[in-house]
């Protein structure tokens, strides 16, 4: 289900970025006033700028809702880390405890217990 999700919010995040492109900066307005030839545009002599913007205003929204979505998941998957054998901070320091003192307590051996060069 996340893999799907990712999918499309991949998609989505495509089509708001060539729409952008598409459109028409707001300067590209006063040449078209000047007998631009508005009346034979495809959308009508308003032009593109209406329904494109309500088209990015969409898949805008459907990018926040993904994202939410994507959001949702990793969190899921964030408190699903604690049960994959982990162990929590307590855990963790007691045994570096219980290492430090196996290490500290080293055997005592005396001089007479130590070989010479002698000793064969």
């Amino acid at each position: 289900m996340e893999t799907i999700v990712l999918i499309i919010h991949v998609l989505l995040a495509a089509a708001v970025i060539g729409l952008i492109l598409i459109q028409q900066g707001k300067g590209a307005e006063a040449g078209a006033s000047f007998g631009g030839g508005a009346s034979q545009t495809v959308f009508g002599s308003q032009g593109s700028g209406s329904f494109l913007g309500r088209v990015t205003a969409i898949l805008a929204a459907g990018i926040f809702v993904t994202s939410f979505v994507l959001a949702v998941f990793a969190r899921e998957k964030a408190a699903s880390v604690g049960d994959a054998g982990i162990p929590d901070a307590a855990t963790i320091e007691a045994a570096a405890q219980v290492e430090q003192a196996s290490t500290t307590e080293l055997p005592v051996v005396s001089e007479s217990e130590i070989p010479t060069a002698g000793d064969n």
